[in-house]
C-alpha cells in the first residue's frame, strides 16, 4: 500500500514570506470604498475583494496571481497611499523578502546600471511583471502607475473604465 502524505504542500510564495500571516489585509483607504477590504493569500496567490454585509463576510471577486506577480503586489499594497520605489520592487521581484540589506542590493544595482546606461534592461523583467499584475488589479478599480525615475503607486481608476463594485 502506497502511503500518503497529508502535509501542507507550500508554494513557492509562501517560502519567501518572512510575514508569518498567510493572508494579509488591505483596506487601502481611498482606493476601496469605507469597510471593503483586499485580502492577500500569501500561500495561494489570490487577491480578495471582501466587504462586510449584515455581519458577514462576502467576496465580491478574486484573481489568482503568479509567485512573480505576487512579488511586486505585495510591496505596492504595503506601500500605499506611499509609493513604491524602484528599489524596493526590484529587491521584493529578486528575492522575495524585502530585508535593508535586499533593498541596498537593489539600489546599487540600479546605481550601477544607469552609470552603465542598461537601466532599462536591468528594470525589464520588474516592469513585464508589472505590467501583468495591473491587468489583474485593473478589475479591481485599481491602476498600477509609474511616476518618471522614482517608482509606482496604486491609483483609483476612473469609474467609467471599471466595472461598478
Amino acid at each position: 500500500m502506497q502511503k500518503v502524505s497529508l502535509r501542507k504542500v507550500k508554494t513557492p510564495v509562501s517560502y519567501l514570506q518572512e510575514n508569518s500571516e498567510e493572508v494579509l489585509h488591505f483596506s487601502l483607504q481611498g482606493l476601496l470604498p469605507a469597510g471593503h477590504t483586499l485580502a492577500l493569500n500569501t500561500t495561494l496567490g489570490t487577491l480578495s475583494h471582501l466587504v462586510c454585509k449584515d455581519e458577514r463576510p462576502h467576496m465580491l471577486m478574486e484573481q489568482q496571481f503568479t509567485t512573480s506577480e505576487s512579488c511586486v503586489l505585495l510591496p505596492l499594497l504595503e506601500a500605499y497611499p506611499y509609493y513604491c520605489p524602484y528599489e524596493v520592487l526590484l529587491a521584493s521581484f529578486n528575492s522575495g523578502r524585502v530585508s535593508e540589506t535586499a533593498i541596498a542590493r537593489s539600489r546599487k544595482r540600479l546605481q550601477e546600471a544607469q552609470e552603465a546606461g542598461v537601466w532599462d534592461q536591468e528594470m525589464r523583467p520588474v516592469r513585464n511583471v508589472l505590467s501583468r499584475t495591473r491587468l489583474k488589479t485593473r478589475s479591481f478599480g485599481i491602476e498600477i502607475s509609474s511616476i518618471l525615475e522614482t517608482g509606482y503607486i496604486l491609483m483609483q481608476m476612473p469609474r467609467h473604465k471599471h466595472p461598478e463594485i
